[in-house]
């Protein structure tokens, strides 16, 4: 009866209609859009991604590595050394949010500091 339970609250909800919606399914929260704007860079250590990324958990990079991962939008290479290597890179559908990512830095480029300044 528990698992029944447990598979009726993993229901899918209904996706958006909305591209804009859709978009925001796979990069959610703060820290999505930035990790994805360090990947296309090109391939990269989870350690590297951490020192790109400061401020970052590592549960947090974790989850979401993983997330995009499911989603299509990185591969994840681990390759059989001693101690073990792992590589992120994004895919081609990662790499199809490079317009995204270049029209978010011109609007960001864009606003004065005084402004941000602000910002609550």
């Amino acid at each position: 009866m528990e698992q029944k339970m447990e598979r009726e609250q993993k229901k899918p909800e209904k996706l958006p209609d909305c591209g804009v919606g859709r978009f925001l399914i796979l990069l959610d929260g703060p820290w999505a859009t930035l990790i994805v704007r360090e990947l296309m860079r090109g391939p990269l250590r989870f350690t590297q991604l951490r020192q790109l990324l400061p401020n970052i958990s590592a549960h947090t990079l974790t989850h979401r590595l993983r997330r995009f991962e499911r989603h299509a939008l990185v591969k994840r290479t681990a390759y059989a050394e001693i101690p073990p290597r792992v590589v992120y890179e994004l895919t081609p559908l990662g790499y199809s949010l490079r317009d995204v990512l270049d029209s978010m830095q011109r609007f960001g480029d864009s606003i004065p500091d005084a402004l941000l300044a602000e910002v609550d």
